[in-house]
């Protein structure tokens, strides 16, 4: 048994918390500690010295002790606070902050949008994360165990996290799928969406009208890698390169997530460093391209008027609240392996600014790239365009109107401008008929293009343009995976820790079937029409019911809880008082400011009829369409599957349909598999919100509160029987009357 999880002899008056026993171990190198905590139960001891039993010393009561008498529990802790730190920026950081912050940026006014993000952030973003942080760390459990214990009647928090996290995972591996797929493509030179495919036949050549309306890698991103459907109403039949490389996909996250952190925290190594790698690779080859500077400078030009726009500070709050990945449960997850005296306050800024800081370099690297791209379009189009004057001229466009210093066989994106600004001053309302375009660099940029259009149509077309292109193209969509990864090992992290603390299962059988049916479900995903459900989901499945739960969860800290107490909390587990600036946000502000944010979102979403883009084949062109009557009720049910848990657990505890008494699930402990139900008593009604105040020296809780405490089952001790020290839930340790010892030794 490895140092860090062998069992301790405690004195007859004196029980230690698991983490005041850890603190006393020499180092260990095991990546998987374990967190071992023996308790013996008071009232059998009471029982045993009434009847003149053997003294805790003897032999043969020890072994009677140790067999029947003493129950424990391990729990996995993280082998270093850097393995800790990458696990949470690679859950944060994610696909989201490389193709929908850019974006974002583009549309709401360029380097001016990071001003309301960045205020968002820190009066919405940190004050959330830094919650997150430290109830997970305080109460030692995934997100079912941690609202059951500060308010049973709001546990059906952690459920709908749960249920949210499940349908985030459905959809958000098929597009790690896609990546799969384009990086498997990416081994060929020229890379295979080049160029549009020619049709041979017997006596002539020509180009798949598809891809002549549209481009290469719109072609290929839709027909090649989708084959996708007009519309979400057909296209049943699966695409079979896309369902294998969902299943390697699903198997790449059931391998990495198996054995829990000890497997997952060191692919967190390469999966969380990795896309920084390619990120700064990227924007150093970006810089040396032709036209790269147009697109940063783009970036950086601000338009100010655009934040007075109320829409602009709604979207860079709602990518704020999922750019941290609040309410998912994965935050509280890794955090409950955490050192009960960890530092989470440092830990909340320092994720969160890496996270800006992230968003901020994607933004430069996509912007450096798509200057690239906006100067290669612009000169295409100054070619095509230029053969259409010199076809108009002798005809409706006279020769003396070309300026002498102009080479019509070499025109420069300037000289074409200055060409049509005089050819439409001589035509005036005539020139629209002459067909000619502006070809401008500052329109082809303000073109917004975001999630799959960005990285596997804009981006993947500006890499063909690269030299040494597949290379490119490899490391690309490598990046792509190994953010998706991360994001995911957070998300099913977020799914399998409440379900395993609460139901104690076996990790590795949760696991495999979790996969294995999200797999089975996700075909629906791969079909041709697939596209079109990975669209309804993520519109429907996360951003309502997060906020409902991010709401709920401030509700139950700051209100049902208390804000006083748990400031007390924080001090106790610290060791300093958090910046005073906490209390007002999460009592005043930030519940306020979700709440705005919820009732703007109801408002657009009810405005906005459900619709998603259709790619019509025949027009080689995206299309917008509403969702058929079947496709609406799907919508509906996804958001009201994804809450529904919340008010079904408050009514069935407010009616008393489940009781801890009755052995609910927060009232449950579990030895090896073996339930063993506990009852409370009627004085510790008030226990349920309270984590550390309100105790006698006997009652006062464990600095370790997730390491939960084994006690006799009810009905069989007496009267003074003990069950759990501290409230219904059995977490807590006991401590005998000791006056004279000082609190920190404790």
């Amino acid at each position: 048994m490895p140092k860090s999880s062998k069992a301790v002899a405690l004195d007859d008056d004196v029980t230690e918390s698991a983490r005041d026993l850890l603190s006393n171990e020499e180092p260990s190198e095991d990546a998987f500690k374990k967190s071992t905590l023996i308790v013996p139960r008071e009232g059998a001891r009471k029982d045993r010295d009434a009847e003149g039993g053997p003294a805790s010393g003897g032999e043969d009561g020890d072994e009677e002790e140790e067999e029947e008498e003493e129950e424990e529990e391990e729990r996995p802790a993280w082998n270093s606070k850097l393995q800790y730190i990458l696990a949470q920026v690679g859950f944060s950081v994610g696909l989201g902050n490389v193709w929908r912050f850019p974006y974002l940026c583009q549309k709401n006014g360029g380097g001016a949008y990071l001003v309301p993000y960045f205020i968002l952030l820190v009066l919405i973003g940190i004050p959330l994360f830094f919650l997150e942080l430290a109830v997970g760390q305080r109460i030692r459990r995934g997100s079912i165990g941690v609202w059951n214990y500060i308010s049973p009647r709001l546990g059906g928090i952690g459920f709908a996290s749960c249920l949210v996290c499940f349908f985030v995972a459905l959809y958000y591996n098929v597009i790690i799928s896609w990546s799969l797929f384009y990086f498997s493509q990416s081994f060929q030179q020229p890379l295979p969406w080049h160029e549009c495919p020619l049709i041979k036949e017997q006596n002539s050549t020509y180009v798949v009208p598809e891809c002549e309306k549209s481009s290469a890698t719109t072609y290929y991103w839709y027909r090649e890698a989708l084959d996708i459907s007009d519309s979400i109403s057909e296209g049943a039949e699966l695409n079979w390169r896309m369902t294998v490389c969902l299943l390697a996909a699903w198997t790449m996250v059931c391998l990495a997530m198996i054995k829990g952190i000890q497997s997952s925290g060191k692919v967190m190594y390469f999966s969380s460093l990795f896309p920084y790698v390619v990120l700064i690779c990227f924007l150093v080859r970006a810089l040396l391209l032709k036209g790269s500077w147009d697109g940063i400078r783009h970036m950086f030009t601000p338009k100010l008027e655009i934040m007075l726009e109320a829409k602009v500070w709604r979207e860079a709050a709602t990518q704020v609240f999922f750019a941290l990945g609040l309410g998912f449960g994965g935050v509280i997850a890794f955090s409950s392996y955490n050192k009960r005296d960890n530092n989470c306050h440092f830990d909340a800024v320092m994720v969160s600014f890496i996270n800006f800081f992230t968003s901020v370099l994607a933004t430069l690297v996509v912007f450096a790239v798509l200057g690239f791209k906006a100067n290669i379009m612009s000169a295409k189009c100054v070619t095509v365009n230029t053969k259409r004057i010199v076809a108009l001229l002798g005809n409706q466009l006279s020769r003396n109107l070309i300026p002498a210093h102009i080479n019509l066989t070499a025109v420069s994106t300037e000289d074409y401008q200055k060409l049509t600004d005089i050819i439409r001053g001589e035509k005036g309302a005539d020139f629209p008929s002459l067909g000619l375009e502006t070809c401008s660099i500052e329109e082809e940029l303000n073109k917004a293009v975001q999630g799959t259009g960005l990285a596997f149509i804009a981006f993947t077309e500006a890499m063909t343009h690269f030299p040494a292109s597949p290379f490119w193209s490899v490391m690309f969509f490598l990046m792509l995976i190994n953010l998706g990864l991360g994001s995911m090992f957070g998300t099913i992290e977020g799914i399998l820790t409440p379900l395993i603390d609460t139901f104690k299962v076996r990790k590795e059988f949760l696991t495999v079937g979790c996969c294995l049916l999200a797999f089975l479900i996700g075909l629906l995903f791969v079909q041709r029409s697939g596209n079109y459900y990975v669209a309804m989901f993520d519109d429907y499945s996360a951003t309502l019911p997060l906020l409902i739960v991010v709401i709920l969860e401030n509700v139950a800290v700051a209100w049902v809880y208390g804000v006083d107490k748990f400031f007390e909390d924080l001090k106790d587990m610290l060791g300093f008082t958090p910046f005073r600036f906490y209390y007002y946000m999460w009592k005043y502000v930030t519940p306020i400011l979700l709440l705005v944010l919820l009732g703007s979102s109801l408002v657009q979403l009810c405005m906005t009829p459900p619709s998603y883009n259709a790619w019509i084949q025949e027009l080689a062109t995206e299309k917008l369409v509403e969702f058929p009557p079947w496709g609406v009720f799907v919508c509906i049910s996804l958001v009201v599957t994804a809450v529904l848990p919340v008010p079904v657990v408050f009514f069935l505890r407010y009616f008393n349909v489940i009781d801890d008494s009755m052995g609910g699930v927060g009232a449950v402990s579990y030895k090896k598999g073996r339930v063993i139900k506990e009852a409370s008593r009627a004085d510790e009604e008030d226990d349920d919100a309270s984590l550390i105040h309100g105790r006698s020296p006997s009652e006062a809780p464990s600095p370790s509160p997730g390491n939960s405490i084994y006690r006799k089952p009810a009905g069989t001790g007496g009267p003074d029987s003990d069950t759990a020290p501290n409230g219904r839930y059995g977490i807590g340790y006991l401590m005998a009357d000791m006056p004279d010892m000082p609190e920190s030794d404790l």
